[in-house]
Protein backbone atom coordinates (compact mmCIF):
# COMPACT_ATOMS: atom_id res chain seq x y z
CA UNK A 1 0.00 0.00 0.00
CA UNK A 2 2.76 2.47 0.98
CA UNK A 3 4.67 1.60 -2.21
CA UNK A 4 1.68 2.71 -4.26
CA UNK A 5 1.55 6.04 -2.50
CA UNK A 6 5.25 6.71 -3.28
CA UNK A 7 5.05 5.62 -6.93
CA UNK A 8 5.69 8.10 -9.73
CA UNK A 9 2.94 9.91 -11.63
CA UNK A 10 3.66 7.69 -14.67
CA UNK A 11 3.21 4.55 -12.60
CA UNK A 12 0.00 5.87 -11.09
CA UNK A 13 -1.31 6.65 -14.56
CA UNK A 14 -0.40 3.12 -15.73
CA UNK A 15 -2.25 1.60 -12.74
CA UNK A 16 -5.28 3.81 -13.45
CA UNK A 17 -5.44 2.79 -17.11
CA UNK A 18 -5.20 -0.88 -16.19
CA UNK A 19 -7.91 -0.52 -13.55
CA UNK A 20 -10.23 1.23 -15.98
CA UNK A 21 -9.60 -1.39 -18.63
CA UNK A 22 -10.44 -4.13 -16.15
CA UNK A 23 -13.63 -2.34 -15.11
CA UNK A 24 -14.61 -1.97 -18.75
CA UNK A 25 -14.10 -5.68 -19.38
CA UNK A 26 -16.12 -6.62 -16.28
CA UNK A 27 -19.07 -4.36 -17.08
CA UNK A 28 -19.04 -4.99 -20.81
CA UNK A 29 -19.18 -1.23 -21.44
CA UNK A 30 -17.35 0.11 -24.44
CA UNK A 31 -16.90 3.64 -23.06
CA UNK A 32 -16.85 5.37 -19.73
CA UNK A 33 -20.26 6.71 -18.67
CA UNK A 34 -22.21 4.42 -20.97
CA UNK A 35 -23.33 2.05 -18.22
CA UNK A 36 -27.08 2.02 -17.58
CA UNK A 37 -27.77 1.95 -13.82
CA UNK A 38 -31.14 0.33 -14.51
CA UNK A 39 -29.44 -2.48 -16.39
CA UNK A 40 -27.46 -3.24 -13.25
CA UNK A 41 -30.63 -3.19 -11.17
CA UNK A 42 -32.45 -5.42 -13.62
CA UNK A 43 -29.62 -7.89 -14.26
CA UNK A 44 -30.56 -9.93 -11.19
CA UNK A 45 -34.25 -10.11 -12.05
CA UNK A 46 -35.77 -13.24 -13.53
CA UNK A 47 -37.70 -11.01 -15.96
CA UNK A 48 -37.15 -7.38 -16.84
CA UNK A 49 -40.28 -6.94 -18.95
CA UNK A 50 -43.65 -7.39 -17.28
CA UNK A 51 -47.12 -7.48 -18.76
CA UNK A 52 -49.85 -6.36 -16.36
CA UNK A 53 -53.52 -6.70 -17.29
CA UNK A 54 -55.53 -3.72 -16.07
CA UNK A 55 -58.89 -1.94 -16.19
CA UNK A 56 -58.82 1.83 -16.92
CA UNK A 57 -60.31 2.97 -13.59
CA UNK A 58 -59.20 5.39 -10.88
CA UNK A 59 -57.86 2.40 -8.93
CA UNK A 60 -54.86 2.42 -11.28
CA UNK A 61 -53.62 5.86 -10.19
CA UNK A 62 -50.52 4.54 -8.35
CA UNK A 63 -49.74 2.10 -11.18
CA UNK A 64 -49.69 4.87 -13.77
CA UNK A 65 -47.70 7.04 -11.36
CA UNK A 66 -45.09 4.27 -11.04
CA UNK A 67 -44.79 4.23 -14.83
CA UNK A 68 -44.76 8.00 -15.25
CA UNK A 69 -42.28 8.75 -12.45
CA UNK A 70 -39.89 5.97 -13.51
CA UNK A 71 -40.31 3.89 -10.34
CA UNK A 72 -40.54 0.67 -12.36
CA UNK A 73 -37.55 1.66 -14.46
CA UNK A 74 -35.52 2.38 -11.32
CA UNK A 75 -36.16 -1.23 -10.29
CA UNK A 76 -34.94 -2.51 -13.66
CA UNK A 77 -38.44 -3.19 -14.96
CA UNK A 78 -40.20 -2.35 -18.20
CA UNK A 79 -43.95 -2.67 -17.60
CA UNK A 80 -46.53 -2.96 -20.39
CA UNK A 81 -50.28 -2.67 -19.83
CA UNK A 82 -52.82 -5.08 -21.30
CA UNK A 83 -56.38 -3.70 -21.17
CA UNK A 84 -59.11 -6.08 -19.98
CA UNK A 85 -62.90 -5.65 -20.08
CA UNK A 86 -63.49 -6.81 -16.49
CA UNK A 87 -61.73 -8.16 -13.44
CA UNK A 88 -62.56 -11.68 -14.53
CA UNK A 89 -61.14 -11.04 -18.00
CA UNK A 90 -58.00 -9.57 -16.44
CA UNK A 91 -57.53 -12.64 -14.26
CA UNK A 92 -58.01 -14.91 -17.29
CA UNK A 93 -55.11 -13.14 -19.02
CA UNK A 94 -52.80 -13.98 -16.12
CA UNK A 95 -53.98 -17.60 -15.99
CA UNK A 96 -53.41 -18.03 -19.74
CA UNK A 97 -49.97 -16.40 -19.65
CA UNK A 98 -50.99 -13.39 -21.73
CA UNK A 99 -50.14 -11.28 -18.66
CA UNK A 100 -47.71 -11.87 -15.80
CA UNK A 101 -49.70 -9.97 -13.18
CA UNK A 102 -53.42 -9.21 -13.16
CA UNK A 103 -55.16 -6.20 -11.66
CA UNK A 104 -58.72 -7.05 -10.63
CA UNK A 105 -61.35 -6.61 -8.02
CA UNK A 106 -60.67 -9.20 -5.35
CA UNK A 107 -63.59 -11.65 -5.84
CA UNK A 108 -62.28 -13.25 -9.07
CA UNK A 109 -58.99 -14.18 -7.35
CA UNK A 110 -60.85 -15.97 -4.57
CA UNK A 111 -63.48 -17.62 -6.77
CA UNK A 112 -60.76 -18.97 -9.09
CA UNK A 113 -58.93 -20.50 -6.14
CA UNK A 114 -62.06 -21.57 -4.28
CA UNK A 115 -63.53 -23.40 -7.27
CA UNK A 116 -60.21 -24.91 -8.35
CA UNK A 117 -60.12 -22.97 -11.62
CA UNK A 118 -56.64 -21.62 -10.87
CA UNK A 119 -54.09 -21.42 -8.07
CA UNK A 120 -53.71 -17.68 -7.51
CA UNK A 121 -51.66 -15.60 -5.11
CA UNK A 122 -52.25 -11.97 -4.18
CA UNK A 123 -49.11 -9.87 -4.69
CA UNK A 124 -50.11 -6.25 -3.94
CA UNK A 125 -53.07 -4.32 -2.61
CA UNK A 126 -54.62 -1.53 -4.68
CA UNK A 127 -57.79 0.04 -3.26
CA UNK A 128 -60.63 -0.08 -0.76
CA UNK A 129 -64.11 1.38 -1.09
CA UNK A 130 -64.31 5.04 -0.09
CA UNK A 131 -67.44 7.10 0.51
CA UNK A 132 -68.95 7.91 -2.92
CA UNK A 133 -66.24 6.07 -4.83
CA UNK A 134 -68.57 3.16 -5.76
CA UNK A 135 -72.34 3.21 -6.02
CA UNK A 136 -75.46 1.68 -7.49
CA UNK A 137 -76.83 4.31 -9.86
CA UNK A 138 -79.88 4.88 -11.98
CA UNK A 139 -81.21 7.54 -14.36
CA UNK A 140 -84.26 9.85 -13.97
CA UNK A 141 -86.52 7.91 -16.37
CA UNK A 142 -85.82 4.55 -14.69
CA UNK A 143 -88.49 2.81 -12.55
CA UNK A 144 -85.81 2.49 -9.85
CA UNK A 145 -85.95 5.37 -7.37
CA UNK A 146 -84.72 3.77 -4.16
CA UNK A 147 -82.87 0.62 -3.23
CA UNK A 148 -86.20 -1.09 -2.49
CA UNK A 149 -87.09 -0.78 -6.18
CA UNK A 150 -84.17 -2.99 -7.28
CA UNK A 151 -85.99 -6.27 -6.68
CA UNK A 152 -86.79 -7.98 -9.97
CA UNK A 153 -85.17 -5.23 -12.06
CA UNK A 154 -82.40 -5.26 -14.68
CA UNK A 155 -79.13 -4.40 -13.01
CA UNK A 156 -75.93 -3.90 -15.00
CA UNK A 157 -72.67 -5.38 -13.70
CA UNK A 158 -69.42 -6.20 -15.47
CA UNK A 159 -69.42 -9.95 -14.78
CA UNK A 160 -70.72 -12.50 -12.30
CA UNK A 161 -68.69 -13.01 -9.12
CA UNK A 162 -66.81 -9.72 -9.54
CA UNK A 163 -67.04 -6.83 -7.08
CA UNK A 164 -69.88 -5.29 -9.07
CA UNK A 165 -71.94 -8.45 -8.53
CA UNK A 166 -70.82 -9.25 -4.99
CA UNK A 167 -71.14 -5.74 -3.56
CA UNK A 168 -74.48 -5.06 -5.24
CA UNK A 169 -75.96 -8.23 -3.78
CA UNK A 170 -74.47 -7.51 -0.36
CA UNK A 171 -75.96 -4.00 -0.21
CA UNK A 172 -79.35 -5.34 -1.33
CA UNK A 173 -79.16 -8.06 1.32
CA UNK A 174 -78.36 -5.45 3.98
CA UNK A 175 -81.63 -3.72 3.09
CA UNK A 176 -83.68 -6.94 2.87
CA UNK A 177 -84.14 -6.54 -0.89
CA UNK A 178 -84.48 -9.87 -2.72
CA UNK A 179 -81.84 -10.23 -5.43
CA UNK A 180 -83.00 -13.72 -6.40
CA UNK A 181 -85.18 -12.48 -9.28
CA UNK A 182 -82.86 -9.75 -10.53
CA UNK A 183 -81.97 -9.90 -14.21
CA UNK A 184 -78.21 -9.34 -14.24
CA UNK A 185 -77.09 -7.60 -17.43
CA UNK A 186 -73.38 -8.01 -18.20
CA UNK A 187 -72.00 -4.80 -19.71
CA UNK A 188 -68.43 -3.39 -19.86
CA UNK A 189 -67.97 -0.33 -17.65
CA UNK A 190 -67.54 2.21 -20.50
CA UNK A 191 -70.92 1.17 -22.00
CA UNK A 192 -73.06 1.21 -18.86
CA UNK A 193 -74.12 4.88 -18.97
CA UNK A 194 -75.48 4.45 -22.50
CA UNK A 195 -77.22 1.22 -21.48
CA UNK A 196 -79.00 3.06 -18.67
CA UNK A 197 -80.08 5.81 -21.06
CA UNK A 198 -81.44 3.30 -23.56
CA UNK A 199 -83.33 1.26 -20.98
CA UNK A 200 -81.14 -1.82 -21.33
CA UNK A 201 -80.67 -1.66 -17.56
CA UNK A 202 -82.75 -0.09 -14.79
CA UNK A 203 -79.76 0.43 -12.50
CA UNK A 204 -76.06 -0.34 -12.46
CA UNK A 205 -73.06 -0.77 -10.24
CA UNK A 206 -70.39 1.81 -11.09
CA UNK A 207 -67.01 2.80 -9.67
CA UNK A 208 -65.32 6.12 -10.32
CA UNK A 209 -64.63 7.69 -12.78
CA UNK A 210 -67.73 6.16 -14.35
CA UNK A 211 -70.06 7.56 -11.67
CA UNK A 212 -69.04 11.14 -12.43
CA UNK A 213 -68.99 10.51 -16.19
CA UNK A 214 -72.45 8.89 -16.15
CA UNK A 215 -73.79 11.83 -14.16
CA UNK A 216 -72.55 14.21 -16.86
CA UNK A 217 -73.58 12.19 -19.92
CA UNK A 218 -76.73 10.39 -18.75
CA UNK A 219 -77.87 12.34 -15.71
CA UNK A 220 -77.13 9.30 -13.55
CA UNK A 221 -77.89 9.61 -9.85
CA UNK A 222 -76.86 7.33 -6.96
CA UNK A 223 -79.40 4.91 -5.56
CA UNK A 224 -77.09 3.97 -2.71
CA UNK A 225 -73.44 4.38 -1.80
CA UNK A 226 -71.59 1.06 -1.60
CA UNK A 227 -69.61 2.39 1.39
CA UNK A 228 -72.32 1.35 3.85
CA UNK A 229 -73.13 -1.59 6.12
CA UNK A 230 -71.28 -4.83 5.43
CA UNK A 231 -69.35 -3.26 2.53
CA UNK A 232 -68.06 -0.13 4.29
CA UNK A 233 -64.31 0.30 3.64
CA UNK A 234 -64.48 -3.02 1.78
CA UNK A 235 -61.25 -4.29 0.13
CA UNK A 236 -61.89 -3.60 -3.51
CA UNK A 237 -59.00 -4.23 -5.89
CA UNK A 238 -55.53 -5.72 -5.94
CA UNK A 239 -52.89 -7.44 -8.04
CA UNK A 240 -52.41 -11.18 -8.34
CA UNK A 241 -50.46 -13.82 -10.23
CA UNK A 242 -50.46 -17.57 -10.49
CA UNK A 243 -48.62 -19.35 -7.70
CA UNK A 244 -46.27 -20.83 -10.31
CA UNK A 245 -45.33 -17.36 -11.60
CA UNK A 246 -44.73 -16.07 -8.07
CA UNK A 247 -42.53 -19.06 -7.25
CA UNK A 248 -40.45 -18.64 -10.41
CA UNK A 249 -40.03 -14.84 -10.26
CA UNK A 250 -39.40 -13.76 -6.65
CA UNK A 251 -36.93 -10.95 -7.44
CA UNK A 252 -39.06 -9.58 -10.25
CA UNK A 253 -42.10 -9.62 -7.99
CA UNK A 254 -40.22 -7.80 -5.22
CA UNK A 255 -39.12 -5.13 -7.70
CA UNK A 256 -42.74 -4.63 -8.84
CA UNK A 257 -43.89 -4.38 -5.23
CA UNK A 258 -41.25 -1.84 -4.25
CA UNK A 259 -42.20 0.40 -7.17
CA UNK A 260 -45.91 0.14 -6.31
CA UNK A 261 -45.29 0.88 -2.63
CA UNK A 262 -43.40 4.05 -3.53
CA UNK A 263 -46.02 5.15 -6.05
CA UNK A 264 -48.89 4.50 -3.65
CA UNK A 265 -47.19 6.62 -1.00
CA UNK A 266 -46.80 9.45 -3.52
CA UNK A 267 -50.43 9.17 -4.63
CA UNK A 268 -51.69 9.35 -1.06
CA UNK A 269 -49.79 12.49 -0.17
CA UNK A 270 -50.31 14.39 -3.43
CA UNK A 271 -53.59 13.99 -5.36
CA UNK A 272 -52.32 16.55 -7.89
CA UNK A 273 -49.91 13.91 -9.20
CA UNK A 274 -52.76 11.48 -9.87
CA UNK A 275 -55.31 13.72 -11.61
CA UNK A 276 -53.35 14.31 -14.87
CA UNK A 277 -52.65 10.58 -15.12
CA UNK A 278 -56.37 9.83 -14.96
CA UNK A 279 -56.85 12.26 -17.85
CA UNK A 280 -54.11 10.58 -19.88
CA UNK A 281 -54.76 6.93 -19.15
CA UNK A 282 -58.37 6.60 -17.95
CA UNK A 283 -59.40 8.98 -20.78
CA UNK A 284 -61.45 11.31 -18.59
CA UNK A 285 -61.61 15.08 -18.87
CA UNK A 286 -59.85 17.42 -16.47
CA UNK A 287 -63.06 18.57 -14.77
CA UNK A 288 -64.07 14.99 -14.02
CA UNK A 289 -60.60 14.23 -12.67
CA UNK A 290 -60.93 17.13 -10.23
CA UNK A 291 -64.50 16.28 -9.17
CA UNK A 292 -64.43 12.51 -8.74
CA UNK A 293 -63.88 10.70 -5.47
CA UNK A 294 -60.71 8.65 -5.41
CA UNK A 295 -60.77 5.20 -3.82
CA UNK A 296 -58.68 4.38 -0.76
CA UNK A 297 -55.23 3.54 -2.13
CA UNK A 298 -53.01 0.91 -0.50
CA UNK A 299 -50.17 -1.42 -1.48
CA UNK A 300 -49.43 -3.74 1.46
CA UNK A 301 -51.71 -6.77 1.80
CA UNK A 302 -53.42 -7.21 5.18
CA UNK A 303 -54.82 -10.72 5.67
CA UNK A 304 -57.30 -9.74 8.38
CA UNK A 305 -58.80 -6.99 6.23
CA UNK A 306 -58.88 -9.13 3.09
CA UNK A 307 -60.57 -12.02 4.88
CA UNK A 308 -63.82 -10.08 4.49
CA UNK A 309 -63.85 -10.89 0.76
CA UNK A 310 -63.89 -14.72 0.78
CA UNK A 311 -66.17 -14.64 3.85
CA UNK A 312 -68.73 -12.62 1.87
CA UNK A 313 -68.27 -14.84 -1.18
CA UNK A 314 -68.98 -17.89 0.95
CA UNK A 315 -72.03 -16.24 2.47
CA UNK A 316 -73.43 -15.44 -0.98
CA UNK A 317 -72.67 -18.93 -2.33
CA UNK A 318 -69.99 -17.87 -4.80
CA UNK A 319 -67.41 -20.31 -3.39
CA UNK A 320 -68.08 -23.83 -2.02
CA UNK A 321 -65.93 -23.71 1.13
CA UNK A 322 -64.03 -21.23 3.35
CA UNK A 323 -60.71 -19.78 2.21
CA UNK A 324 -57.94 -18.70 4.59
CA UNK A 325 -56.55 -15.52 3.03
CA UNK A 326 -53.10 -16.20 4.51
CA UNK A 327 -52.74 -19.15 2.16
CA UNK A 328 -53.14 -16.82 -0.86
CA UNK A 329 -50.84 -13.95 0.08
CA UNK A 330 -47.51 -14.08 -1.74
CA UNK A 331 -44.19 -12.78 -0.43
CA UNK A 332 -44.17 -9.01 0.08
CA UNK A 333 -41.11 -6.81 -0.36
CA UNK A 334 -40.09 -5.15 2.88
CA UNK A 335 -41.76 -7.78 5.08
Amino acid sequence: MFGIVRSSGRARARHTVLALAAATMLTGCGALGSADPNAAAGSELEKTTLKVSILPTTDLGPFWLAQDEGFFQAEGLSVDSVIAASGQASLTKAISGEADIAFSTYPPFFTATGTGAADMQLVADATSVNAKSNAIVTVPNSPVKTINDLAGRKIAITAKNTASDLLTRSVMQDHNVDFGKVKWVLIPLPNIAAALQQGEADAAYLPEPYITQAAKTAGAIPVIDINTGATQDFPLTGYGATRKWVRENPKTLAAFQRAMQKATHEALIDRAKVEPLLVRFAKIDEDTAKLLTLPGYGSILDARRLQRVPDLLLQLGAIPKPIDVNSMIGPQAGR
